[in-house]
């Protein structure tokens, strides 16, 4: 999976938005490309590096995943007991990808339900 098709696969759920939120932070230095459900964000990377993809994932899943696949890592910037790295094209096909993009999306959806 690519950069672009990644994005279109998130942009394509429901309600979904994007932005870069982190330019000031950054300095120019690379660019944050966040996606959003309901005001809060579900996942993000560097658009410059398509390496690596943070998202958010159920604490109880993290451990499985992490032993199953070599591309599951550490979060890059986000607390380690709600977000996991991914990065593309590794041991992760693209429909599991879109799994766990689909499942961060619904655990920030259902939580802004619950307090909205």
């Amino acid at each position: 999976m690519n950069v672009e098709e990644f994005r279109e696969y998130c942009l394509s759920l429901p309600d979904v938005t994007e932005a870069t939120p982190f330019e000031k932070f950054s300095k120019g230095r690379f660019t944050i490309l966040v996606f959003y459900v309901g005001g809060h964000m579900f996942c993000y990377f560097n658009v410059d590096d398509f390496s690596n993809i943070t998202i958010k994932c159920h604490p109880s899943e993290m451990i499985e995943l992490k032993e199953h696949y070599q591309a599951v890592g550490e979060p890059f910037n986000g607390v380690k007991r709600y977000w996991i790295s991914v990065q593309p094209n590794m041991d992760i096909n693209d429909e599991e990808l879109k799994e766990l993009i689909r499942k961060s999306y619904e655990i920030v959806k259902a939580k802004y339900k619950k307090h909205g």
